[in-house]
C-alpha cells in the first residue's frame, strides 16, 4: 500500500472535522487544504475525481450549516429583543401568578379554584423560610379571599415575603393542596438567557410564563 495514502484519507477527515467544528473556516482555507493534499499525491495513484467531488460536497454541506447555525443565532437574539420590547409595556402593570407575595401590613387579596368536592377550604400561610405563620378557613365554595396580615395568634405579621396555598378538605381530610394566586405590580424585565424573568415589588423573580392575567394598577 502506497504510504500516502493513509495520509490523504486523514487529511480528508481532518478538513471535515475542521470545518464542522470551527465557524471561522472559508473557502479559501478548504482549498489551501485541498491543493496541498494534491500536490503531495502519488501521481501514480492520483485522487479520483469522486474523492474530489466528496471533499467538495463536504465542505458545502459543513458551510451551509455553519451560516444557518449563524442565522439562527442571529433570529434567536432579534426574537428575544422583539419579547424585552413587548414587555417594557408590562412594567409598572400588575400580574397574577402564584408567585409568593411581599406584605408591608397591607391585606393580601387572594384568588384560587376550590376543588368541587372539597367541604372544607384553608388558608395556609408561610414565610420565606417555609415556617407555617397562619392558617385560616374560608367559606366553602369561595374563589377569593383576603388574608389581613395576622398570625396564628392573631399578631400582625412582619414585613416579608409570604406564599399562600388553599387546603381543599374532604371529611377533615386534605384531598389537594394547590398554590393561591394574587396581583403584584411588575418592576422590572430581565432576560436571562432563553428566559423573560419578570421582577416583582418586593424583589419577587417569576418567569414570564408564570403569569396568568394582566390588569392596570
Amino acid at each position: 500500500m502506497d504510504p500516502l495514502l493513509p495520509a490523504t484519507a486523514a487529511g480528508t477527515a481532518r478538513t471535515g472535522g475542521s470545518f464542522a467544528a470551527g465557524s471561522g473556516a472559508d473557502f479559501t482555507t478548504f482549498l489551501r487544504m485541498l491543493t496541498t493534499q494534491m500536490e503531495n499525491q502519488d501521481p501514480l495513484n492520483p485522487m479520483e475525481s469522486t474523492d474530489f467531488a466528496v471533499q467538495l460536497a463536504t465542505f458545502s454541506g459543513v458551510e451551509q450549516q455553519v451560516q444557518t447555525n449563524r442565522l439562527l443565532s442571529s433570529l434567536s437574539g432579534q426574537f428575544g429583543l422583539m419579547g424585552m420590547a413587548q414587555l417594557s409595556g408590562w412594567i409598572g402593570q400588575e400580574a397574577r401568578s402564584s408567585a409568593p407575595v411581599h406584605f408591608d401590613g397591607q391585606p393580601v387579596t387572594l384568588s384560587f379554584q376550590p376543588a368541587p368536592m372539597a367541604d372544607e377550604l384553608a388558608l395556609v400561610v408561610r414565610d420565606a423560610r417555609g415556617t407555617l405563620v397562619a392558617r385560616e378557613q374560608v367559606p366553602p365554595g369561595q374563589t377569593s379571599y383576603r388574608w389581613l396580615g395576622g398570625d396564628a395568634a392573631g399578631n400582625p405579621a412582619a414585613p416579608g415575603v409570604y406564599s399562600f396555598q388553599l387546603e381543599n378538605l374532604r371529611a377533615g381530610e386534605v384531598i389537594r393542596t394547590d398554590p393561591a394566586q394574587s396581583y403584584a405590580r411588575i418592576e422590572e424585565a430581565r432576560r436571562d438567557g432563553d428566559q423573560i424573568t419578570l421582577i416583582l415589588r418586593g424583589g419577587v423573580a417569576i418567569n414570564a410564563d408564570a403569569v396568568t392575567a394582566l390588569r392596570a394598577p
